[in-house]
Parts: C-alpha cells; sequence; structure tokens
C-alpha cells in the first residue's frame, strides 16, 4: 500500500466535491481537510468584526492568526451561511491570505496518517500538485444553484434560487483563473461532472479513478 497517498478535489462550489470529499475519507481512512472552511473561519471572524473586504492588513492578519492555531473549533453551521460563502470567496482573492493557509493545507497533506483528501478551489495545482490523484468536480451552474438553494433552505435561511444563481455567477467569476488552471493540458486532472448523477455514482466513478493507483 502507498504511504501518504494523497487525493486532490477541486472544483466550483455545490459542485459535489465537498461530500465526496468525506466519503473518499471514509472509504480509505484517510485524513480530510475541508480547505474551504478554512476560508471561511477568516471569513467568519471579518463579519463578526465588520470588516469589509477592501480591509487587507486586517484580514491578512486574521488568516495569519489562524494558521498558528488551525485546531480550534467552529460551528459548521455558522461557516455554512451565504454571507460567509460570499465573504470568503472575496477574500481568498488576497494573495498573502492564501500564502498564509496555503502552508497549512500542505503541511496537513505530508503528515497525514494513511493518507488524505483534500478539497478546495487550487489543491491540485497550488497546493498538492504532486498528489497520487487529482479529481475536478464540475456541474451545470443551474444544477449547482439548485442544490445550494436546498442546502441554504434545509438550514433554516431564507433565500430565493435567482439570489443564490446569481451569487454563484458572480463566484464563478472571482475563482474563474483558480478553477480554468485545473484543466490545462498535461495537469492530469480526472474530470467528473455530478450534473446528472447521484451521489452514489459520483462515488463509484472517482473509486474508478483511484483504485489502480492505490496499490
Amino acid at each position: 500500500m502507498n504511504k501518504n497517498f494523497v487525493i486532490a478535489i477541486d472544483g466550483p462550489a455545490a459542485s459535489g466535491k465537498g461530500s465526496l470529499a468525506k466519503k473518499l475519507a471514509k472509504h480509505y481512512n484517510f485524513d480530510f481537510l475541508d480547505t474551504g472552511a478554512l476560508y471561511r473561519r477568516v471569513a467568519l471572524k471579518c463579519i463578526e468584526r465588520s470588516l469589509e473586504p477592501d480591509k487587507t492588513d486586517s484580514i491578512i492578519q486574521i488568516s495569519y492568526d489562524l494558521a498558528q492555531n488551525p485546531l480550534k473549533s467552529y460551528d459548521d453551521n455558522e461557516l455554512r451561511t451565504n454571507e460567509v460563502g460570499e465573504m470568503a470567496s472575496k477574500i481568498a482573492q488576497i494573495p498573502d491570505v492564501r500564502k498564509n493557509l496555503d502552508d497549512l493545507q500542505r503541511n496537513f497533506a505530508k503528515n497525514a496518517r494513511k493518507g488524505a483528501v483534500l478539497d478546495g478551489r487550487d489543491i491540485g495545482t497550488v497546493i498538492c500538485p504532486n498528489a497520487d490523484v487529482k479529481l475536478f468536480i464540475t456541474a451545470s451552474i443551474e444544477k449547482r444553484a439548485e442544490r445550494r438553494h436546498k442546502e441554504l433552505l434545509f438550514r433554516g435561511i431564507n433565500v430565493t434560487k435567482p439570489e443564490v444563481l446569481a451569487e454563484m455567477q458572480e463566484r464563478d467569476t472571482r475563482d474563474g483563473e483558480r478553477l480554468d488552471g485545473h484543466l490545462a493540458p498535461g495537469h492530469n486532472a480526472h474530470v467528473i461532472d455530478t450534473s446528472d448523477m447521484t451521489p452514489e455514482q459520483v462515488m463509484d466513478a472517482a473509486i474508478e479513478i483511484i483504485m489502480p493507483l492505490y496499490k
């Protein structure tokens, strides 16, 4: 068996990458890191302090503090609001914020007990470019907006489908360059379009890709 086997999972918001990452980590008994949650933790702190995205010095300091003390627990429901998600997408554009969180993510993958599954936006291109498996999980924006809308309603957050779709379009624009890198020739990312797939089918497709490589 390979030691410290790394699976990098990237993709746009609500593509299904997070659910898949958790399932794969459980299936293989690997350590799991939702890197987007790190940015959401910074975003939540910004919102609590009423910081706008242009207050870069303060935001960079918050990200630095998180990188020094990443084990502090957070209420996941607080992190999963639309407001936090929007702020996280904006602060992720700040290079020094990403720099502060990059080493934390790399160390997580490097120090995994058996293997690691990381999901986010730039895992396969920046954090773990030599990952054993790179998966790019995507879906149509309409399907992703529908999923996110259902998720938010389930969490008790009252928002309309058009609002979710508009915010997702803005987020895709901000994340565009980071996501496009995964599809560049020679990057070797395996693309799975989940638009018309059940979660079980997505899991089966991922395992089929991983199986010949994890020996």
